[in-house]
């Protein structure tokens, strides 16, 4: 079974890291790249270590009107720039758009792949998580659906590495000079990535977030995400884990951990670790989710979801173990 497949924003770091999942795939074939800044230039051109098989395909100019024939088109454009351009698209290719234009929009499918993988099964059109609501609501959705925790009381401190930021633009704030051995939170109160974090905590708890704090911060490594999350909630520590273990048996991707999880054991893979540390008498529960931000937070999360669409297996080319160190 061979599934056509294209890529738009290719030269980005979470088209770059589709790519490199997608060239080691055994049912995907990778036909198509689009870009901006790169086009006309060879995938060898941009990415040296490109199997060869790949080497001589030319990143092409952007446009829905000139794309080839394809089964899947993997969008990973600036949250703001893709949306006019996808609805072009011909209705028989389908899509995940990695970007942020199409979250909880009418059409498109929520593809949070490890809590609604039914959901995602046979769509055409699926809006890939962020990467903090990867982290975030894997780790939450267990308390919330066997009711351990408040909704309306949640705050989320989250760090991601320099790469969640993107591959282009001018801004400073993510060069080396200025990312190196610094620490600095951004985004606040206004994330782009809190209102899917709301609508997801309502729909899996039935309850109001309409008080959901959110505060991401920028740290001086580059790949990897970590969120711990404070919440309301009498349940203890092996409820949390009991509850988490029993609502991901037999997902691949969700590992249920006793000790708080490091960004370095998912480097480079689609895996998300979650854990709990709870004390009752304080009404306290601390959720801890972590994910590599161009893995589970975006490529390797976009190959799972194009998995399910396709109903073959989920685990397909995403069965690499973490690097290390």
């Amino acid at each position: 079974m061979s599934i056509r497949v294209g890529i738009v924003g290719i030269s980005g770091f979470g088209g770059g890291e589709a790519m490199r999942l997608i060239a080691g795939h055994p049912s995907f074939e990778l036909v198509y790249a689009a870009g901006e800044g790169s086009a006309g230039s060879r995938l060898v051109d941009r990415f040296p270590g490109v199997p060869a098989k790949l080497a001589e395909l030319v990143i092409e100019k952007w446009d829905p009107a000139t794309l080839p024939k394809l089964d899947v088109l993997f969008a990973s454009l600036p949250t703001g720039t893709s949306a006019e351009a996808l609805v072009r698209v011909p209705k028989d290719v389908k899509i995940i758009d990695i970007g942020g234009d199409h979250r909880y929009v009418e059409g498109w499918a929520y593809g949070l792949a490890d809590v609604w993988p039914a959901q995602i099964e046979g769509q055409t059109r699926v809006a890939n998580p962020g990467c903090f609501p990867a982290a975030t609501l894997t780790a939450l959705a267990p308390l919330l659906a066997n009711k351990l925790i408040e909704s309306e009381n949640i705050i989320i401190d989250a760090k991601t590495g320099i790469s969640g930021a993107g591959r282009g633009g001018a801004d400073n704030r993510f060069g080396y000079a200025e990312s190196n051995e610094n620490l600095a939170p951004y985004g606040l109160l206004k994330h782009t990535h809190m209102p899917e974090m709301t609508k997801t905590i309502e729909r899996l708890s039935g309850g109001s977030a309409a008080a959901l704090v959110f505060t991401p911060h920028l740290v001086p490594m580059t790949r990897g995400v970590l969120v711990t999350i404070y919440c309301r909630g009498r349940a203890s520590t092996e409820q949390c884990l009991d509850a988490a273990r029993t609502f991901y048996a037999g997902r691949a991707f969700v590992r249920v951990t006793d000790k708080p999880p490091q960004t370095k054991w998912a480097t480079g893979s689609n895996f998300a670790f979650v854990s709990y540390a709870a004390d009752p008498e304080r009404n306290l529960v601390i959720a801890m989710g972590v994910v590599d931000n161009l893995g589970k937070g975006a490529a390797g999360h976009a190959v799972q979801n194009a998995n399910l669409i396709f109903g073959i297996p989920e685990t397909a080319g995403l069965d690499g173990v973490p690097v290390w160190p």
